[in-house]
């Protein structure tokens, strides 16, 4: 079990190796952080934007996404004071895959997708094989309406990877990033403790 979860870490990894290099020697532009390509709920004119970088596997992910984001959601979202913009940096296969069905899914579905990954994390990381926790992830979101024979293609599309791979990459590139979760408001990378009170600190100074 422990050997088949490291064989599929490496391979995750030397397929970012491959896009990167792909990347630096073709010199390609940056353009994966526009928002027409990125995963984003709130009023583009919203004077705070907040980026937030996470795997989906990664439990301190949840905890930000479930606990946080929904407090940020609710007081300053819905007064359009911020634009939430979530970015995929997956840090397994499994993180990878689920993003990717994300990546594919109606755009009015996806910050459900997300709620529901979350919540759900526990159950359908559980497998000791990719095809199980692919498995997994096809029961979890039964409830948005999305087809086996959906996610199937999702898992086979190259571009939406590419683009996967890409903003990965780009975000550690420009922002430095190398772990999740990772929140950039208004282009500057928040450090200390991730609390709801102290983002909401940030927020409140740029409003």
């Amino acid at each position: 079990m422990i050997k088949s979860k490291i064989n599929s870490i490496l391979y995750f990894l030397l397929k970012v190796f491959i896009i990167y290099m792909a990347i630096f020697f073709n010199s390609y532009a940056d353009d994966s952080f526009k928002k027409n390509k990125l995963i984003a709920i709130g009023m583009n004119n919203a004077p705070v934007k907040i980026k937030i970088f996470s795997s989906l596997t990664c439990p301190h992910c949840a905890s930000l996404h479930i606990n946080i984001i929904s407090k940020i959601k609710k007081k300053y979202v819905s007064s359009n004071k911020v634009q939430l913009i979530f970015i995929d940096f997956p840090l397994d296969q499994a993180a990878f895959n689920a993003s990717k069905i994300l990546h594919c899914i109606d755009k009015n579905k996806q910050i459900n997708f997300l709620d529901i990954i979350y919540k759900n994390q526990s159950v359908w990381t559980a497998g000791t094989k990719i095809e199980e926790i692919n498995d997994n992830l096809k029961d979890i979101v039964k409830s948005l309406g999305i087809s086996s024979f959906d996610i199937d293609a999702c898992l086979n599309n190259e571009t939406i990877a590419d683009k996967i791979l890409n903003d990965r990459i780009n975000g550690h590139k420009k922002y430095s990033i190398n772990s999740t979760p990772t929140i950039i408001i208004n282009e500057k990378k928040f450090e200390g403790s991730v609390t709801f009170e102290s983002i909401q600190k940030k927020i409140e100074k740029m409003i």
